[in-house]
């Protein structure tokens, strides 16, 4: 499966993504809600936010990491998804490509 692919199917599996990312990693669910929160976002809403925003703003080097991290992977949609929501979870940048930037800065 090509990388567009494995995009498109996280996409819309995003929402299903929040409730397996409850079972399986507390804490971050735990950030990915309080962020969307934050953002007058769903959860969801909140994943596919950081689906797009990595498409469109990540840097060469995190697609590398990326790319590379699924490799070895039996499950690469997750292992996309997970890295995508890491990303927006810790990027910095402007106000203009950041909504919590924008609103608390």
């Amino acid at each position: 499966m090509m990388l567009g692919d494995l995009l498109a199917a996280a996409r819309t599996s995003s929402s299903g993504f929040q409730a397996w990312l409850e079972r399986s990693d507390a804490a971050l669910a735990a950030d990915v809600k309080s962020a969307a929160r934050q953002q007058g976002m769903t959860p969801t809403g909140y994943v596919r936010a950081a689906i797009a925003d990595f498409n469109r703003f990540a840097a060469e080097e995190d697609w590398a990491t990326l790319t590379s991290s699924l490799k070895d992977s039996d499950d690469p949609g997750t292992v996309c998804l997970l890295a995508m929501v890491h990303w927006r979870l810790t990027a910095r940048g402007c106000a203009e490509h950041s909504p919590a930037i924008a609103h608390n800065g």
